[in-house]
């Protein structure tokens, strides 16, 4: 796959606060990849030197082989889309979304063109007479959109953008800015702490934390192989358990809870090491009667009803509390109090590397 953007080795320094630790990301060509972590993780610091905003204190970035470390925004391929949306209050939105154009003395008749386009791509041709004050925060979104693809950047970035808008029409706008990107067919460069927006848009996610990369994959590999304890624990939601594994033969057996456990064959961990575990909560099957496949057994301590499921959490016999997801139509079963039985499938065990 082609490359568009390439940091290599790039470190941020704010006095002595080490922000972005020798970074090393590689962005191809047409893709959406989302930066996802929690604030002050470094996922902003690196937009904004991507953007220009902020100077790399080493290292380098790469626009198509180029080296733009140095060069200052207006130089570069890129546009930012940021959470404020920054409209001019003053102009229309056909005069917002042509401002670019009118600076770089652009032909009238060719902006009036370009402009028509772009507002059809972001669907805001009926409202291209309107000030920002008479649009709702998606048709802002929209507009701000807009704007910055008009120059038809290489890489377009954007901070947060969803991030002012009530849950209904950010789940909303999340569908309608990747339909978009994949019309586009421009690189999309997105900054989150919001994990259900990341896994819903990104064709890969890189998840940072303090300044590193933990992990960077498409997303049902980051959900169900999580490779560190962090990234296992922030995104959705899961179990952590500590075990052991011990060499069989030539297999692999996880000693958990004091019981015996099937691993994987791809999984790598090393005999006799002492390991973390993650187990999501939707992937464990709780019985009330013991079978052949039980693994665990415990004790239940609360149900909760969370719409399309209840979340059953069960206190197994070490004091460890494990949750469960199962269907909402267990409104009689797993009673406080009552013994349970859990099991799941091998291969859905992610053994975590810290």
């Amino acid at each position: 796959m082609e490359v568009t953007i390439s940091v290599n080795h790039v470190n941020k320094f704010y006095g002595e606060n080490h922000i972005v630790k020798n970074l090393d990301l590689q962005v191809y060509k047409g893709e959406f990849l989302t930066l996802l972590g929690p604030s002050g993780c470094g996922k902003t610091t690196t937009l904004r030197m991507i953007a220009g905003f902020e100077q790399p204190t080493d290292g380098e970035i790469l626009l198509n082989n180029e080296n733009i470390a140095d060069k200052p925004p207006y130089k570069r391929d890129v546009n930012t889309v940021f959470q404020s949306y920054a409209l001019f209050p003053h102009m229309t939105v056909r005069e917002n979304v042509g401002y670019g154009l009118k600076m770089k003395k652009v032909p009238k008749n060719e902006i009036a063109e370009r402009v028509d386009e772009v507002l059809r791509l972001v669907q805001m041709e009926n409202f291209s007479d309107r000030k920002p004050r008479q649009l709702s925060g998606g048709q802002q979104q929209r507009v701000a959109i807009g704007r910055a693809i008009i120059n038809n950047p290489r890489v377009l970035l954007l901070d947060e953008p969803l991030g002012a808008l009530d849950l209904k029409l950010r789940k909303q706008m999340q569908f309608e800015l990747k339909h978009l990107q994949q019309r586009l067919g421009i690189t999309f460069i997105y900054v989150t702490h919001d994990q259900e927006e990341a896994l819903t848009m990104s064709d890969r996610i890189c998840v940072m934390n303090n300044g590193n990369i933990e992990q960077i994959d498409v997303p049902h590999v980051i959900y169900n192989e999580p490779k560190t304890r962090f990234v296992a624990d922030f995104i959705g939601e899961t179990n952590l358990l500590e075990g052991q594994v011990v060499a069989e033969g030539q297999e692999r057996i996880l000693l958990l809870e004091g019981e015996r456990v099937a691993l994987s064959n791809f999984n790598e961990a090393l005999v006799t090491d002492d390991v973390h575990v993650s187990i999501r909560p939707e992937h464990i099957t709780i019985s009330q009667q013991r079978t052949s496949d039980t693994i665990l057994e415990g004790v239940v301590s609360e149900k909760i009803f969370v719409g399309t499921a209840h979340k059953v959490v069960v206190r197994l016999l070490s004091g460890k509390e494990i949750k469960v997801l199962t269907s909402a139509q267990v409104e009689n079963e797993f009673e406080d109090g009552s013994n349970v039985y859990l099991s799941w499938k091998k291969e859905r065990v992610s053994i975590l590397a810290n």
